[in-house]
């Protein structure tokens, strides 16, 4: 199944409202969505038959197609509700679930006043987003060349495709060097985020982490900050400078799809996988089960 294109597989992609055999589910070539990323997405993991989270990240698509100024032509609680069922028709117990919206193909040009969005969710099995192993030792990770924009310059409080141009062009460089990931700075040269999951780091039996001040406060890092706290762990949001890495023992990313995983090395920085994250790792583990 990994290997096989996500068009051509089985099963059933909510689509406007009703359920479509998985290969029937298609967008125009001319839809607004495709040629000026008019597009907003999430990601969510399904554990034991069980969306984690489901009502936040079904909050935040509506805020983020809000921002991209469009709406979504259903309520949350039906999305809510159809995210449930696609999971259920096709027989996901662990997997992802992918709710989309786009403005459809009724204009084509910068102004989409006239088109009408359009929503589909799928959901798939899919196991690990790193290597098992190399979760628990520590992913390795490159420093990209390309930098998280201004606050000014995009719309960096919605999860929207556009944004994650430069996340693909991040992680394709960094693979072809061998490394699993990549961290990006930000605009001010300041640590910001990897490629699709943020960025944590230890010092002293204190968690550090960038402000996301222009990038997603994930729902898995907020998740992860307040297990944190559970266990009476200090957690700093500030502004960290790339240079400050050379006195972190500690580093972690989180996200829906990272989940919780550990880091080694970041560029020309060495980090030892030890007891603050590993733990964080085996709680979040713990509290996504129903």
């Amino acid at each position: 199944m990994a290997g096989l294109a996500f068009d051509q597989r089985e099963g059933f992609i909510w689509d406007q409202g009703k359920m479509v055999p998985w290969q029937d589910a298609k967008l125009h070539v001319l839809s607004h969505g495709l040629h000026y990323a008019s597009c907003v997405f999430e990601g969510e993991r399904v554990y034991n038959g069980t969306i984690f989270k489901l009502r936040e990240h079904t909050e935040r698509l509506f805020q983020s197609a809000r921002i991209l100024d469009f709406e979504i032509p259903f309520s949350v609680e039906e999305i809510d509700a159809a995210c449930n069922e696609t999971v259920k028709v096709n027989n996901i117990v662990d997997g992802y679930v992918r709710p989309v919206a786009w403005r459809g193909s009724e204009m084509m040009g910068v102004s989409a006043q006239e088109t009408k969005p359009r929503v589909a969710i799928a959901t798939w099995v899919w196991p690990s987003y790193f290597d098992p192993e190399e979760r628990l030792k520590g992913i390795r990770m490159d420093i990209s060349e390309w930098k998280r924009p201004s606050p000014e310059t995009i719309p960096c409080k919605s999860k929207a495709a556009g944004l994650y141009m430069i996340c693909t062009l991040s992680k394709h460089a960094a693979e072809k060097k061998g490394y699993a990931d990549a961290l990006m700075l930000d605009y001010r040269g300041l640590v910001s985020e990897a490629t699709g999951a943020n960025i944590f780091f230890v010092q002293d039996g204190v968690i550090h982490t960038p402000t996301p001040d222009c990038f997603l406060d994930g729902i898995t890092r907020r998740t992860v900050i307040d297990l944190a706290k559970a266990r009476q762990i200090k957690v700093v949001e500030r502004a960290i400078e790339p240079e400050e890495m050379a006195g972190f023992e500690e580093c972690f990313i989180t996200g829906t799809a990272a989940e919780v995983t550990l880091v080694s090395e970041i560029g020309p920085y060495k980090f030892t996988p030890a007891e603050i994250g590993q733990s964080l790792m085996k709680d979040y583990d713990q509290a996504v089960q129903p």
